[in-house]
This record gives C-alpha cells, sequence and structure tokens, in this order.
C-alpha cells in the first residue's frame, strides 16, 4: 500500500501557561515568610523594584509604572483582565480567576492596606509572639561545654564531638557507633566506651539510645537500678498496658512491689534534652484578622504586616532607558519593567483573593466564631468556591499555609474545612471536628462508668448524630485517647497507687 503525504489545517483550543500566569499561581500558595524571601530575592534581581517605604518624604522618585502606555497602575489592577500578560493573545481564556475589583470589601490600591492594621498584634494582645521565643544554651551547647573540661585524649575528645553531633533535641544517640568507628578510623568498642562517658554527663540520661536506657541511667543514679527494676524496663510494654500479672510474673515480686516501681518511673524524665533551648521556633503570623464590630457583625482584614510593598522606581527607568543605545539593554530593561509590574499586580491580587477567601469562610463558620467549635458547620472547597466564583484549585492554594487570627485562637484555614456527618432524622449534617469534639468530652468526663465505643455511638445517635462505631473508633485514636479497655485499666491502677499510698 503506497503512503501519500498531505498538508492538513485543523483548529483548536489550548491553554497556555505563560511564565507570569506561572508565577502568580506560586505566589498564591506561598506562606507569608516564604513571600518574603521571594520578594528579597526579586529586588536582588530587578534594579527597578524598591520597597514602597511607608514615609518616604518626596513621594515621587519611586512610582508605579504602568505595562501599557499612558495606563497608571492603579487602572491596570482595575482591569478584570488580570491574569493576561501583556504579550498574551486577547482571546486566550483566564486561568487564573479574578476576585472583581468592583467588590466593595475589595476596593482601594496595595498602598491603601496600612491603614488596616499597623503592627503584627491582634487587639492590642501586648507583646508580639516573638517576644516568647527564648535563647537558651541548647543541649549541644551545654555537653561541648562539658566535653571542654573533660580529662580525655585526644582520640577520645573527637570521637565523643561525634558522639554529640549525633544526639537529638531530646538527648538520644541517634548515630551508629560502628559508622562513627569507621569514620573516624577506630574500633568499634573505643566508640562504645566514649559513648558511656558522654552518658555520664549532665542532663542524666543524655546520649541513651532508647528510651529503657534513659530511665535506666537516671535510676542508675538513684541507687535503684536493682534486677527487679531492670527486668521491669525490658517489659516496657507491659507497663504501657498496666498489665500487672504480667509484670508480677516477670519481674517475680508482688503488685504492691510493681505498682512501686511504676511510680518510680513515672517521676523519671522520659526526653532529658527538651530542658534545653532548641532552634529557635517560628511563630506563626496571621494572614487575616477577625474580629467582632460594635454592630455585632464579624469584621475580616488583612495583616497589613505579611504584604510585601514594591514600587517600580520611574525616575530610574526613564533616565537609564534614555541613556542606553544597545538594543539589549533596551530590552533587558523591558522585560525588568514588565516583570516588575507583573510582581506588583501579582502580590495585590494575592492578597485581594485571600481576603476573599476568608471573608467567605467566616460568613459560613460565624456559629463557630459565636458558640465554639460545636457549631462548626460542614464546609468543602466546593461550597466557598462556587460562593465566590472562583475554581477549586484557587480556593485549596489560598487555604495552604495561611492563618486566621480569631478570638477565639490561631487557626488555619483549612481547619475550616470538615467532612460532613450526617443527622438520624435527616436534619442538617454535623461536622466531623464538632463530633471529635463531643467525643473527647465524653470521655473526659468519665467517671465510674469507662464508656465504649459502642455505647459513646449509642449516646451520638440519641443526640441525633448517625455515625459508626468504626469512625468513633477512628476519631478516638486520632485524638490518641486509648480503648475503653486500656482506660479502664489505667483507672484500676490509678485506685491501686492511692490505696498504696494510703
Amino acid at each position: 500500500m503506497a503512503v501519500t503525504q498531505r498538508l492538513e489545517i485543523r483548529q483548536g483550543q489550548s491553554l497556555v501557561m505563560t511564565p507570569q500566569l506561572q508565577q502568580a499561581i506560586k505566589l498564591l500558595q506561598l506562606s507569608n515568610l516564604e513571600i518574603i524571601d521571594y520578594v528579597e530575592q526579586e529586588l536582588e534581581r530587578n534594579p527597578l523594584l524598591e520597597r514602597e517605604e511607608q514615609d518616604d518624604g518626596n513621594g515621587v522618585d519611586a512610582e508605579p509604572v504602568a505595562s501599557q502606555p499612558g495606563e497608571t497602575l492603579d487602572a491596570a489592577l482595575s482591569r478584570d483582565d488580570f491574569s493576561r500578560a501583556d504579550d498574551m493573545d486577547a482571546g486566550q481564556e483566564d486561568l487564573y480567576d479574578i476576585a472583581h475589583a468592583d467588590a466593595p470589601e475589595m476596593q482601594g490600591p496595595l498602598s491603601d492596606w496600612s491603614t488596616l492594621r499597623a503592627s503584627g498584634r491582634f487587639d492590642g494582645d501586648g507583646d508580639a509572639l516573638e517576644g516568647a521565643v527564648s535563647e537558651n544554651e541548647t543541649l549541644k551547647e551545654f555537653l561541648n561545654r562539658q566535653l571542654s573540661i573533660a580529662a580525655l585524649p585526644a582520640t577520645q575528645r573527637l570521637i565523643a564531638a561525634a558522639i554529640i553531633d549525633s544526639i537529638d533535641e531530646a538527648g538520644y544517640f541517634r548515630g551508629d557507633c560502628a559508622d562513627i568507628a569507621v569514620r573516624l578510623v577506630v574500633v568499634v568498642a573505643e566508640v562504645e566506651a566514649v559513648l558511656a562517658i558522654v552518658q555520664g554527663f549532665e542532663p542524666t540520661g543524655v546520649g541513651a539510645r532508647d528510651l529503657a536506657e534513659c530511665l535506666a541511667l537516671q535510676l542508675q543514679e538513684r541507687d535503684r537500678l536493682d534486677p527487679a527494676m531492670r527486668a521491669l524496663l525490658t517489659k516496657l510494654d507491659l507497663v504501657a498496658r498496666r498489665d500487672l500479672s504480667g509484670l508480677c510474673a516477670h519481674c517475680g515480686v508482688d503488685a504492691e512491689d510493681v505498682l512501686d516501681m511504676i511510680a518510680e518511673i513515672r517521676s523519671l524524665t522520659p526526653k532529658p534534652g527538651l530542658s534545653f533551648g532548641a532552634e529557635p521556633v517560628q511563630p506563626v503570623v496571621p494572614d487575616v484578622f477577625v474580629r467582632e464590630g460594635a454592630d455585632g457583625l464579624w469584621h475580616v482584614e488583612l495583616n497589613s504586616d505579611t504584604l510585601p510593598r514594591l514600587l517600580v522606581n520611574a525616575r530610574y527607568y526613564a533616565s537609564v532607558t534614555a541613556g542606553a543605545r544597545d538594543r539589549n539593554a533596551k530590552d533587558y530593561l523591558t522585560d525588568c519593567l514588565n516583570n516588575a509590574n507583573w510582581l506588583i499586580k501579582s502580590l495585590d491580587q494575592r492578597a485581594r483573593t485571600i481576603l476573599k477567601v476568608a471573608s467567605e469562610i467566616v460568613r459560613q463558620q460565624d456559629g463557630f466564631l459565636t458558640h465554639g467549635v460545636r457549631h462548626l458547620r460542614p464546609l468543602n472547597l466546593r461550597t466557598v468556591a462556587d460562593a465566590i466564583g472562583m475554581h477549586e484549585s484557587t480556593v485549596s492554594r489560598v487555604t495552604s499555609n495561611k492563618f486566621l487570627a480569631t478570638p477565639r485562637g490561631v487557626f488555619e484555614l483549612k481547619y475550616f474545612f470538615t467532612a460532613a456527618i450526617q443527622s438520624v432524622d435527616g436534619a442538617e449534617s454535623h461536622s466531623a471536628e464538632a463530633v471529635r469534639d463531643r467525643i473527647k468530652e465524653m470521655i473526659d468526663a468519665e467517671n465510674l462508668e469507662i464508656l465504649s465505643d459502642d455505647r459513646i455511638v449509642a449516646m451520638l445517635t440519641a443526640d441525633g448524630v448517625n455515625i459508626a462505631r468504626r469512625t468513633v473508633a477512628k476519631y478516638r485514636e486520632a485524638m490518641r485517647i486509648p480503648s475503653s479497655v486500656e482506660r479502664r485499666r489505667q483507672k484500676c491502677s490509678g485506685l491501686s497507687l492511692v490505696a498504696v499510698g494510703r
């Protein structure tokens, strides 16, 4: 069969992700800390970008430059075709959901948002969270300080330094003696001998390889590491299950002695390193504030401290462009101008979109803000997306790594999206988070009767919640609440300890 060639013309539609549009989508899902890092990189890369000062005194050296002739930046921001770059076809479909400029809560350029919030504090709650971060001596610094005054040969000092470097923040040795021996060209026995020396450092229990060894080091210092206690440390799983009969048989002592030993173990420190300072913890900075106004309504506002303020230096662009004769230099400046304008518009649109999504979440979950977690409603991405006219993927990106400060605390935006649990009588569904809170409250209120999962199901069903036993068990395990058998055993052990104390 002969093969013939022919020329065909076909018409079709396709979506093109321009670099500018990819940048806008990327900015939308970044956290406020990641945005700061990204803006710092752009400031170093683009000579036309400048930070907007709160009060620069002249107000004319740096100003936004429109990417279209004769158009100001504010006018560019008010356009509905924000997501289209200047070099995109006019007929290209908009891939990025736009918050309409005529929405009342979105009015005003980026520079006007400074009136929303002058500081990162919420409702005058005192010092910022950063003040709570201490800069105490870390565990490794404390151990190295002890090593510096220890009378050890040079070889053992080098081994000890490698061991200390492998100790985690909790105080446990997470390295491998064989690996250290190979790396330092020594025998394993010498590494183990130095490890024993490091285990003699303060705090007691540091350098242990597991929980049993950590407890043994502390008991040894108290001179309480007798054979019965050693046997007990080999069966910590039985201690966790409160299996008194099994422990009595294994340790060869009666129940009263076992309870005494368990009480002594409880007085020990399972993670001795946590008493020292660790790496500074980065506090959560909310992106949005919610507070109740005098009119009784919830008011949503952006945290202005998390909003990058950038401007394009118009005078510098004009002077450099006028003196540039090389075409490559002019093209470079044009690219810098377009990228700078696009970045400013992307940051502005990101803030507007966050505010719009957060406002809808607050509207949907006003019961939670007023009455607590029991009134948290079932909510999914599609409900919010349909309400504000955006795509689910946009809402998902907005709610990632974004935090909302409310009178009830700071929550990630994703916290307010919970699954729905059907009601028995076909009434309004219950939020899974609200049901989890109800289960926890039931278990916390246990007195003489220990509630089984079946009993909890019956009580929830009586309250109108249609829930299965396996769902109750899943929620209970997610909250790290032991089973009814374990709780009953713990309660019996507690009563036995009280009896022994008397």
